[in-house]
């Protein structure tokens, strides 16, 4: 049992809570929130012994092995290194820091430290996403060709709404604003493909008319063209196309994989061995009954309570646990966190350079 702690208890936080006490492998010691009343009513509701406004009081108090870190990026990479100095393994929720250079030194300090460090990409371990690594590692893809990163956002939903009604909201602090908020988990699906470790990047990015009389500015469409030699990508990230979508498709050599991280489904497109007609009427057959399978196996799911939003997090903390605890490998290397934090570098360089517009 690893004793631990978690800091910033907004909705990144209480998510790590809960999965955290589901996992019942480590002891949440106490929380913490410079806000005290948000660390306090965390720890009523969740039923978490103890809670502090001070980080490095509960850090002297409690001496946990573990820090989650949940706080809005900025303060990432002081919170961590704190931890990391005084002997914790640290996870830290996306993104792990504002650049890639701070992204450099944080891993850096947690290697001097000998100390662990990962971070809260959740989708990359949700059920489908593993199931598809083992198809590709089963030779069912073929040679990657192209992927297609979506992700839909909801500025009327729980997150999005205070980001545009509060223009002190904290997101609006860090260079990208919104999208630098959700974009590792946009360009972590890429750069699994992707080997360059500098592809070439094009992006577009803009405010769309129907954000309406809003004073605030801030991208809400962003279009993102990422390749090698090998490999193309194109990422998107988009506040109004209806309904919400959050898919990944990889097109291979041999088959195309389609996961539909809403839905929780892993479909395939083939290649049929019937002639013209029959063959496009055969693939008609071929999905329908691919997705009534994954609806079938989701509600197995769901009668055992496995189908869960956060599924992809409880597998990261586990996995994250057994590193520090049996010595498995990191989760996530510490290479594929920098192969990100320099993608995004690329693209939010790219986003300064217009003026931003509407459209």
């Amino acid at each position: 049992m690893l004793d631990t702690v978690l800091v910033g208890c907004g909705k990144a936080g209480e998510s790590h809570v809960r999965e955290i006490q589901k996992l019942g492998r480590a002891r949440l010691l106490a929380v913490c929130d410079s806000e005290p009343l948000m660390a306090e009513q965390l720890a009523a509701r969740l039923g978490v012994p103890r809670f502090y406004s001070d980080f490095e009081v509960m850090l002297e108090r409690e001496r946990p092995q573990l820090v989650h870190v949940t706080t809005p990026p900025q303060s990432h990479l002081a919170l961590a290194t704190h931890a990391l100095d005084v002997g914790c393994h640290v996870l830290v929720e996306k993104p792990l820091t504002i650049t890639h250079a701070d992204a450099v030194t944080m891993l850096e300090h947690a290697t001097r430290c000998n100390r662990l460090l990962t971070i809260g990409y959740g989708f990359y371990f949700d059920p489908i996403s593993r199931t598809m690594r083992r198809l590709i590692a089963d030779g069912v893809l073929g040679d990657p060709v192209h992927v297609e990163s979506f992700m839909g956002y909801s500025l009327e939903g729980q997150f999005g709404a205070p980001v545009v009604s509060d223009s002190g909201h904290w997101v609006h602090e860090l260079p990208g604003k919104l999208l630098h908020n959700v974009i590792d988990h946009i360009l972590n699906k890429v750069t699994e493909f992707v080997p360059s470790d500098r592809p070439n990047v094009t992006v577009r990015a803009w405010q769309h008319a129907d954000f309406g009389t809003s004073a605030i500015s801030m991208p809400d469409e962003v279009r993102m063209m990422i390749s090698d030699e090998r490999v193309s990508a194109y990422a998107t990230f988009t506040a109004h196309a209806r309904p919400l979508s959050h898919y990944l498709n990889v097109f291979g050599t041999r088959n195309t994989i389609q996961l539909d991280f809403l839905a929780g489904t892993l479909t395939m497109r083939s290649s049929s061995a019937l002639p013209g007609a029959f063959g496009r009427i055969a693939s008609s057959f071929d999905q329908s009954l691919q997705h009534l399978r994954e609806g079938g196996r989701n509600i197995l799911r769901f009668a055992r309570a496995d189908f869960q939003y956060m599924a992809g997090l409880a597998h990261l903390i586990a996995a994250f646990h057994d590193s520090i605890l049996c010595d498995a490998p990191l989760p996530i290397s510490y290479r594929e966190i920098l192969r990100v934090s320099a993608l995004a570098d690329q693209v939010f360089a790219q986003m300064r350079l217009p003026q931003l517009h509407r459209v």
